[in-house]
Formats: structure tokens, sequence, C-alpha cells
């Protein structure tokens, strides 16, 4: 039973082999060995729109070409057109750029992030940059009108005022743009800007000014390349792409390789909800009012770019009339808290998976213990003391029986010995000896097991926490969210994991206990490569976990001592 134990371990962590190894065929830019359907289509630019069958929706909308020039020209390399002009606005959180074709925002840094980690070799302290136009990065948010020959967001537009930043004590800044009359149909574009706050209001006035009733859509979309981000390792890797959130399906992903394929799937036709493009840590966010009926689509544009956005019908708009749209553009980080008062699901873009249940108090746990000790690093710390403190029992269940096992093990490799040739009196002879010391082999299995959810879920509460970005530890920890420098906690995790390893009772079999300590070793090369307040969280589970076993071990008088066994 032993046997069947280790196996369960070595199963897990072949198929994690697996896994990591298809990553860094992917992360290569080769085929996957073991799981073709992951691989990057590179299929051919699709022809025809995967938006939904809105009334001359897909007739009208901007074409691939058309699309690029907008975002700056025909390909990512190519410069903006000439005679766009860009404007510049600031705030106290954005640094925000416009283009006076179509007033689309072509620009967006955060003034509260970091461009660079502190802890990379690049200190620059430049801002982060989320939305750009230009070099070979493309990430900005259109609007415009179809349905007819109708002011796009190709359509030169004229600045209302001089670009100006927010001054000290205004509340709000807003920026205005005026279309010319395009088929009697004059378009006013005014984003407001709030202090403090990511979430930009877009009032979309259409007036129209000609002699005949007009019926036009609007749509607004976030246009973005496929290109992953730099910060993505082999051996992990976050969600980059569009997402589609209804009340109906609740958050969608959707894969940049599917929308090539023409296979995304997600709510085409609602009346709630937004579109997102997320990455790791931030994302943008097009969100209209409850109530209003619009079709989401994802499609891909031209030479690796991709569009996700959504149309509404606007009702007929008499001659000398207008119509007014209200919509929000979120443009920041992915802070949970935040999210979760600008609209309904969009803190779901911060993405924990199918774990989402046990990560979010997991998260608004870690959050409490920061906000009382005011360090990230040691937040995490205390988070994973309270978890091996509400799993002590369940722990000390497992341990014991570990320590039982422990205590018989010269037993039982000296009767293996001794019944090597004859496997079916071994087995007996094993059960027999189990019945009599009153030992579970499995015991010290389950007990662990039960607890693996939580752990993998709190793995992806600190991978996912936009506030370990260069968020400071002690000395030379300066960012959590990066690899160690110096690779000192990497190597303490290494020899924390040998240590709780040697604890541990040796398997009878001499191949499988030297594999259970290979094992360490091998586990803890991918964690040279991990952000440090993950290495942090483990080293500090590991330290507990050593610490409770010496303790239990001792009082039951099971000598404490390193199970090493035979390499030569």
């Amino acid at each position: 039973m032993n046997d069947i134990r280790r196996s369960i371990l070595w199963v897990v962590f072949g198929l994690s082999m697996v896994l990591i190894w298809d990553k860094w065929q992917i992360h290569n830019g080769h085929q996957p060995t073991f799981f073709p359907g992951s691989a990057p289509v590179t299929a051919p630019a699709a022809t025809s729109s995967s938006a939904p069958a809105a009334p001359a929706a897909d007739a009208s909308l901007p074409t691939a070409s058309q699309a690029a020039v907008a975002a700056g020209g025909q390909a990512p390399t190519t410069a903006p057109s000439a005679v766009a002009q860009r404007y510049e606005v600031s705030t106290d959180v954005f640094k925000l750029a416009f283009n006076s074709e179509g007033g689309s925002l072509i620009g967006a840094q955060l003034l509260r992030h970091a461009e660079a980690t502190r802890q990379s070799k690049d200190q620059s302290a430049q801002p982060f940059t989320l939305l750009t136009q230009g070099g070979e990065h493309i990430y900005v948010a259109q609007t415009g009108l179809i349905g007819g020959s109708f002011p796009t967001h190709r359509t030169p537009m004229t600045l209302v005022g001089a670009p100006v930043n927010m001054a000290d004590g205004q509340n709000q800044l807003q920026v205005r743009f005026e279309s010319a009359e395009v088929g009697g149909v004059k378009l006013v574009k005014t984003y407001t800007l709030t202090r403090g706050s990511y979430d930009i209001a877009v009032e979309h006035e259409v007036q129209n000014l000609g002699g005949q009733p007009v019926s036009p859509q609007l749509y607004f979309q976030l246009v973005r390349d496929g290109s992953t981000l730099s910060s993505e390792t082999p051996f992990y890797s976050t969600f980059t792409g569009p997402a589609v959130y209804t009340a109906e399906k609740k958050y969608q992903k959707v894969e940049f390789a599917d929308i090539e394929k023409n296979q995304a799937e997600f709510v085409k036709s609602t009346s709630d909800g937004y579109v997102a493009m997320v990455q790791h840590y931030f994302a943008s966010a097009w969100l209209l009012g409850d109530g209003v009926a619009r079709d989401n689509f994802a499609r891909k544009i031209d030479n690796n770019l991709y569009a996700v956005g959504s149309i509404t019908a606007l009702k007929a708009i008499e001659p000398g009339q207008s119509e007014r749209v209200q919509t929000r553009l979120f443009v920041g980080p992915q802070e949970e808290k935040v999210l979760e008062t600008i609209a309904p699901g969009l803190e779901l873009v911060k993405d924990y998976g199918w774990l989402t249940i046990l990560a979010k108090p997991l998260y608004w746990l870690l959050e409490k213990i920061h906000g009382y000790v005011d360090n990230w690093g040691w937040a995490i710390v205390l988070l994973v003391v309270l978890i091996k403190a509400a799993f002590y029992w369940l722990n000390a269940s497992a341990y014991r029986s570990m320590a039982k096992m422990k205590k018989i093990n010269p037993r039982i490799m000296e009767m293996r010995e001794r019944l090597k040739g004859n496997p079916q009196a071994m087995q007996q002879e094993m059960m027999k000896m189990y019945r009599e010391e009153k030992v579970n082999p499995l015991g010290g299995c389950f007990p662990i097991l039960i607890q693996i959810p939580v752990f993998i879920a709190l793995y992806w509460v600190l991978l996912s926490s936009v506030e370990m970005r260069n968020a400071p530890w002690m000395a030379w920890i300066t960012d959590l969210s990066s690899p160690d420098p110096y690779f000192i906690l990497p190597l303490v995790m290494a020899v924390t994991t040998m240590i709780q390893t040697a604890l541990n009772p040796l398997p009878p079999d001499p191949l499988q206990a030297k594999l259970m300590w290979l094992m360490p070793l091998m586990f803890s090369v991918m964690f040279f490569f991990f952000p440090s307040g993950l290495v942090l969280y483990w080293i500090t589970n590991n330290v507990l976990t050593i610490a409770q076993q010496a303790v239990i071990n001792k009082s039951m008088g099971v000598p404490l001592k390193f199970s090493m066994p035979k390499f030569s």
C-alpha cells in the first residue's frame, strides 16, 4: 500500500513534467509534443468577421486594412498617418494619448505602476504603458458608427479646446472630439476623466444634421496584437487575450487561436456585461449599461491584430435631433476591490480559474493581513501560518501515520529482502504487519490531498495579484512579482523540500526511494524562475511542515533522523 501511495504521487509528478515540457515546446515556437491542440494557430487571417449578424454590421465595420490604418498603418511596425494628430492629457493616475483620427484612445500610461520592476536589470522609472500605438506593439480603444456612411474610428475629428492636465484640486477633466458631417450625421465623443479613477466615462452624441431620419449603430472595440507578454516563462503562464462577460454565461475567455480558426465561443447577443482585453495584472474593458441590447464580436483584423467589441443599435433619429449613448471604458490594473465597484463581474478579469470559490476568500484574508502589517511579503508568511493552523489537526493525523510508517520501515525492508522471491507471501506479511501495528498506509496521503486545492488557490492568488508587482519584502527582495535576482529563496526552498522529504519514510523499493529524492531537485529548478512571492509562500509552508513533523515524531518516540536512499 505504501507503494500505491508513492505511485499516486509519481503519477502527479510525471503529468506535471509532461505539461511543463509541452509549454516549453510552445514557448520556443515548436509544435507541442503531447497536446497538439494547444499549439498556436498559424492559419491565414480570417476573411470573414466573427461578429454577430447585426443588421449591416459585418458589411459596414471597417475592413482589415482600414482597421490597420486606424491602429497606425497597414502593419504594426508602420508609422501613424502623417495627417493624424496626437493629443496628450494627464490626470493623477493616467497619461493618456488621443488620436484625431476617430478620437480614439491610442495610449495609456499608468502613473502609479512602474514600467520596469525594481528587481530587473532595467531600472527604468517610466510609468507602465498599457495602451500604445507604434513600434511592434499595438493596443488601442476605438468607437464609431456603422449602418451607413457615418463617422467611424477612421474619420478625422477635431479636439474642442486645448488638451490640458488635471490641476490640483480638480476632480474631473473632459476631452471632447467632434467630427465633420458625414452622411448627414455628426459624432461628438466626450471622455470624462475622474481623479483617482481608471474608469473613464465616454459619451457618444449622434446628431442628425440631414433631412432624413437615420438609424446608425454604435460600435466600440479594443484592438490588440496577439503577442504574449515578455514576463511569461515556460514554467508558468497567464492568459492574454479577449474576454466576454454576460449574466448568462459569466466570464468567457477567448483565445487568439480560436479567433483565427473562427471557433471562438462566447455569448453573441446580450443586454448586459462587458467586453475586455486581458493580460497579466492589467486589463481594459468597454462597459454599456444593463438593459442596452448589444451584439458582441471577436475577430482577427489584420497582421496579428485582433479586436473584441460590441455593437448596439440606436433608435431612429429625426432630422435636427440627437441621441446620446453613455459608455464607460476601464483601463487599468486588476485591483479586485476596485473592479468590484465598477461593474458586476469585472473583478473576474483577475482570473483564478476553477478555484475562484477558494481563491477569493484567500485574497480577502491576505488583504486584511496586509492592512495590519503593511508588507505583502510578511502578509504572505502570516497567511500561510493561518492556513497551516487551520489544517493543524488534519496534518497531525497525516504526520502521525508517516511516523508510524517510518517506525516500522526497517522491519518492512528486512521482510522485503527476506521474501523478495515470493511476492504473494511478501504482500500477505506486509498487510499482517500493518494490522498488528494499526498503520494505514494511505493515512498520510489523504489528509494532504484534501489541502491541495487550498494551496493551488493560494498559488493563483499570489500569481494574479497586481499588488505583488514592485512590492518589497525585505533586504534584496524588492519585487515579489519577479524572480529572486540572487536565487537565494529558490535555494532555501530546495533545501527545505529535501529536509521535508528526508523526514518521510522511504519507499521499500530502492528505485522509488531514489526517485523520491530526485523529485525535490527537479521540482526546485522551476522555482528559480518563479516570482519571489510564490517561492516565499512555498518556503513558509515547508518550514512549518518540517516543524510539525519533528514535533509529532518526537512525541511518538520516532527518532528524528533523515532517511537517505543508497545511490551507490
